[in-house]
């Protein structure tokens, strides 16, 4: 198949990385007709009539946010887990977190729930989903916001979350448009300096040979000469401007694995999209032609409208041609928009279509019929939780993997229970915080249960597992106490005395030390958090204090739990395989419910049934990419992220993608059954339907399907979540295996069902960078279904 001149702007740029702009990109524009739009006709006819009526002022208007004509203008807010700044709204799950679920249709109704709280106060435009950052690498700030590093299980969150959100009246302002990995060098300021980041590991070889526990930072050589540091330090080698780093990844990787989950997005019905504030492959996100009007309207056929994230915007007709659409009005002035009409550095065609496309998802969501609530002010007392309290605690506690279980959980009324951390209780001052998007320190002092920056949420309460665990111990009879300290504590006494007693004492006047609080108690509950957020990436996977904590404590404790709660890795090595650390609870930042979402778990109120959505590693070493700290970040990996990686290179984790256990078990029958429903589409290697929304139209339909038994073998209910992982003909060039399918299956002890996953066309293709098309190999895949990314259970084959 002959690529189209567009496809071969495409590769000329993923190839040398350079792109002139055109003010000729036609393709972009609605009204030419290079996409299908579909169930979106109607709103595009409507929005076509408003603005043929508009001035060019007016137009111009519109594309900076006024209102014009009966068209109000659109209020945008932060984040994907909450409402920023609001008070009496709902603080969820974090999308990592939500991620650990793997349930479709939790996702659907958090994304439902939060969007009604946006339409509640009136706000049009959430800045979310997040499916990017991914996670390309573990040390990410801002991994926690988004699905987590597979591009199909992101894919599917983030569509799910999309589709919720359009059905609660509220356009979907996607980010970040593209390859937003990492918090360092992502913005610039004058003057340079901070300190210098660990360097980028991404060789796309095999694993480090140096890689002995906890090294303090990623390993791996630098992938080019440092630039100059921290944030605002580093500079184009090309150039004496300073500029935000570059990603810069060849065409296969930026389709297989960053640009994926926007097609879920797109084909959701994705209003709006942010563009980011890195370079890709040397153009900044939101001056890129390829990205914005090439592979996202063009390819992907997405309607909607792009805006860019603050700082975004470079210069004026730069962006306009590339493919934003709504931006400041200092920028696109009046003056200075005519000049550009005038002397052909913009078209009229490009500016109608500007406007158009910021009409017309308000238009498709029914926003400007009047029914839609005026914008509330942020401490107003306009009460958006609804019954929101229960499900965001059935989210949270859905989440959570248990990790490790040598028989300690669930719990059963102990007879004394201690506990320790700081994460346990609650922050001095708190929950909510200030906005700051400078980062912050790898543990929070206090209960972690949301994220930094602008995805921060707005708790209106939190309950932290100190009190949730206190109100237990009431009515169990539990004798209770704790250490809320990371670093030792030192008692004092009328007399003045400090420090450490010499024994423990017993009774209530044991020592208060970690060792004093540990000895004879039932249970030791100990409590750590790795934090972070927009602004800083993470210094460390681990923390020296915490892990020394948890080995005073089980030295003196023969039944410890450790319950962690993390924005993305947190690695556990230094005392995983203590024979005294019982149990591990394993979460994301749970939100407003985190305290009751754990004790529901812990005590087996809900049986735990959350799995990891990335890899946990045995060392730092072990993760082949770390941050970046020069101005071109060169993605050489490719697609090999997370446990393709670990997969490709037979790098044993500690645990695996997709790993948790429950207080039941399962068993899955032997083999995997698979059904060409298609075998006409099979046997052309390139789709052939019309350009749509979300690319072509029969990329989308199910072309096979595969199907296993799954059977409650314990004694209690539960849910397991089978996984179908593909293997892809040797000549496709893939990973070992690959995220296909997962479905989440609730049963009661002895209940047996069969469990079916459905495979789209996209789903067996691979991108072909000479067709510039994405297209079915001719050979044999293989099918395996199990509990986990290694814990694979029946396999089958198919042969195409």
């Amino acid at each position: 198949m002959a690529p189209s001149f567009v496809h071969l702007a495409l590769l000329t740029l993923f190839t040398n990385g350079i792109y002139a702009y055109s003010t000729n990109y036609t393709s972009q524009l609605l009204s030419s007709g290079t996409v299908n739009l579909g169930e979106w006709q109607s709103a595009y006819d409507e929005a076509k009539t408003f603005v043929e009526g508009l001035t060019t002022a007016e137009k111009i208007s519109l594309i900076t946010g006024s209102d014009v004509g009966n068209f109000s203008a659109l209020n945008f807010k932060d984040s994907g887990a909450s409402i920023l700044d609001y008070f009496y709204v709902t603080t969820w799950p974090v999308g990592s977190a939500l991620a650990m679920t793997w349930d479709k249709n939790l996702a659907y109704t958090q994304h439902k729930a939060l969007g009604s709280e946006f339409r509640n106060k009136g706000l049009q435009v959430i800045n979310g989903p997040v499916s990017q950052p991914l996670g390309r690498t573990p040390w990410g700030g801002r991994n926690a916001e988004s699905f987590g590093p597979d591009s199909y299980l992101n894919g599917i969150f983030f569509g799910q979350a999309v589709r919720a959100m359009n059905d609660a009246g509220v356009i979907t302002g996607a980010k970040h448009f593209l390859l937003n990995e990492q918090e360092n060098n992502r913005t610039v300021s004058s003057g340079g300096g901070g300190g210098g980041s660990p360097p980028d590991g991404g060789m796309g070889g095999g694993p480090s040979s140096n890689g002995t526990s906890m090294s303090g930072g990623p390993s791996g050589a630098s992938n080019s000469t440092s630039m100059g540091g921290g944030p605002g330090g580093d500079s184009d080698s090309s150039s004496s401007t300073s500029l935000a780093y570059s990603s810069n990844a060849d065409d296969k990787t930026i389709h297989e694995t960053y640009l994926w989950p926007f097609y879920d997005g797109v084909k959701q019905g994705l209003g709006a999209v942010m563009c980011a504030l890195n370079r890709v492959n040397e153009t900044y996100s939101c001056e890129n032609q390829a990205l914005l009007a090439g592979l996202l309207k063009t390819e992907l056929g997405f309607p909607g409208f792009v805006f860019g994230d603050v700082g975004g915007q470079k210069t004026a007709f730069g962006s306009a041609n590339a493919g934003m659409d709504y931006a400041s009005s200092s920028t696109w002035s009046n003056s200075t928009m005519n000049a550009g009409l005038n002397n052909g550095s913009l078209t009229e065609a490009r500016l109608n279509d500007m406007a158009i496309r910021n009409v017309l998802p308000s238009y498709k969501l029914n926003q400007q019929d009047g029914s839609f609530p005026s914008k509330a002010e942020e401490e107003d007392l306009r009460d958006a939780r609804k019954n929101h309290r229960q499900l965001a605690r059935q989210v949270a506690a859905s989440s959570l993997a248990v990790l490790k279980n040598n028989g300690a959980l669930p719990l059963k009324s102990p007879r004394s229970m201690a506990i320790f951390g700081v994460h346990a209780g609650a922050p001095i001052a708190g929950p909510s915080h200030e906005l700051a998007v400078t980062g912050s320190d790898d543990v929070y002092q206090g209960h972690a249960a949301d994220i930094g920056g602008s995805g921060t949420g707005s708790f209106t309460y939190l309950v932290t597992p100190h009190y949730a665990l206190t109100t237990r111990a009431m009515d169990d009879g539990t004798q209770l106490r704790w250490i809320m300290n990371d670093t030792g504590y030192s008692a004092s006494s009328s007399t003045g005395a400090t420090g450490s007693m010499a024994s423990f004492s017993t009774g209530t006047g044991a020592s208060q030390t970690y060792e004093g609080y540990a000895a004879d108690m039932d249970v030791c509950l100990v409590f750590l958090n790795a934090y972070s957020g927009e602004g800083a990436d993470r210094g460390q996977l681990y923390d020296a204090d915490q892990d020394k904590m948890v080995t005073e404590v089980a030295s003196e404790c023969n039944n410890t739990v450790v319950v962690i709660n993390a924005s993305g890795p947190r690695l556990v090595d230094q005392w995983i395989e203590n024979e005294n650390v019982t149990a591990l609870v394993y979460g994301g930042m749970l939100g407003q419910e985190s305290g009751h979402a754990i004790v529901d778990v812990l005590y087996g109120d809900v049986n735990p049934s959350g799995k990891l959505a990335y890899t946990i590693a045995k060392n730092e070493s072990d993760y082949n990419v770390g941050l970046c700290d020069t101005a071109v970040c060169t993605y050489s990996e490719g697609n090999y992220i997370d446990y393709k990686y670990f997969d490709k290179y037979n790098v044993t984790p500690r645990y695996e993608f997709g790993f948790g256990l429950s207080y039941t078990s399962f068993s899955f029958s032997d083999s995997v059954t698979i059904e060409k429903t298609n075998a006409s589409a099979l046997a052309s290697p390139f789709a052939t339907g019309a350009k749509g929304i979300g690319g072509k139209a029969d990329m989308w339909d199910t072309v096979a399907k595969a199907a296993v038994s799954v059977k409650n073998t314990g004694k209690v209910a539960g849910a397991e979540t089978a996984q179908l992982y593909l293997g892809f003909p040797a000549a496709a060039g893939q990973p070992v295996r690959q995220l296909r399918g997962f479905e989440k299956l609730r049963l009661e002890p002895g209940r047996e069902k069969e469990v079916e996953f459905e495979l789209r066309r996209r789903d067996l293709s691979v991108w072909d960078v000479a067709a510039q098309d994405w297209k079915i190999v001719k050979g044999t895949y293989t099918f395996w279904v199990g509990a986990s990314s290694r814990d694979l259970k029946a396999s089958g084959t198919m042969v195409v």
